[in-house]
């Protein structure tokens, strides 16, 4: 078990695990509750404290999982929650997030983000978002699923700066990123979140990874996920519902890619050579 789960920073100089906890699809059957909310509580022992969540997901369920999954724990656990496009005005932000506090039963969330882009303007959100931040609801502030020129116009509004993340679908098939808004990121030291890292298990099936998944001790999936946390500024949040799988993502955070193993990657998976939209499920 590692000491230390490694970290990365954000541009308000908290830092945050580059592990975190996915629960996109929780809260959708009742009947697989307890298992989740299990998987959860483990990850949080293990010290995966970062959990992604939003109001989109199961209708706010996943929320509702989270917060028995977190109860008496608060403290320990830096929360990831999301707001709709649709609910993106001054007005809708502000219900959306107390809406989000109820069902997580908790004060404050510590990363609130824009899902995707949409037809409410930005300056308004972000305004939204520093008023919440004023009065003490939320810590810090991103958006999800923002390409590069989406990117280049939040940060030239009036405290459009304060961005803290940018969560996007990235991974070993989805790497159109890496040509622009990757390098753009990192340059500005802001953090990309990389949501699907093993392509919501697809990966794990890979056939082009078993080798380098052989010569590690590991699996395919363990791979792939490696993978995503061994690049520079990325945050990885996988889902897992079962204990085998949590432990399984935590036991990839051993794994010590070497430059033959990214080589044969790259060969595997090639990287971008030109511009290509970003990429979303």
């Amino acid at each position: 078990m590692p000491s230390i789960i490694r970290t990365t920073t954000l541009p308000s100089s908290e830092t945050i695990p580059v592990l975190g906890q996915g629960t996109w699809k929780m809260g959708e059957d009742l009947r697989r509750r307890a298992d989740e909310v299990s998987a959860l509580k483990l990850g949080l022992d293990l010290g995966i404290t970062l959990i992604d969540t939003a109001e989109m997901y199961a209708s706010g369920g996943a929320e509702e999982v989270v917060a028995e999954a977190i109860a008496g724990r608060r403290d320990e656990t830096f929360l990831v929650s999301k707001v709709l496009p649709s609910n993106a005005s001054r007005a809708g932000v502000q219900r959306a997030c107390e809406n989000s506090l109820k069902r997580l039963r908790t004060d404050r969330i510590d990363l609130y983000l824009l899902h995707w882009p949409g037809s409410v303007p930005l300056a308004e959100t972000v305004a939204a978002f520093e008023a919440l931040k004023e009065a003490g609801k939320i810590r810090h502030w991103g958006v999800s699923n923002f390409d590069t020129d989406e990117m280049e116009e939040l940060v030239g509004l009036p405290e459009g700066g304060n961005v803290q993340t940018n969560q996007v679908l990235y991974n070993l098939v989805r790497r159109g990123l890496e040509f622009d808004l990757a390098p753009w990121s990192r340059q500005r030291g802001i953090p990309l979140m990389a949501y699907s890292p093993v392509e919501q298990g697809a990966l794990a099936r890979n056939a082009r990874l078993d080798a380098i998944a052989a010569r590690n001790n590991a699996t395919p999936a363990q791979i792939a996920l490696a993978w995503v946390m061994h690049q520079e500024g990325v945050i990885a949040i996988p889902k897992a519902s079962s204990l085998e799988h949590v432990r399984q993502n935590f036991a990839a955070l051993d794994i010590e890619l070497l430059p033959q193993d990214i080589a044969d990657l790259d060969r595997a998976f090639p990287p971008p050579t030109r511009k290509r939209g970003l990429e979303m499920v």
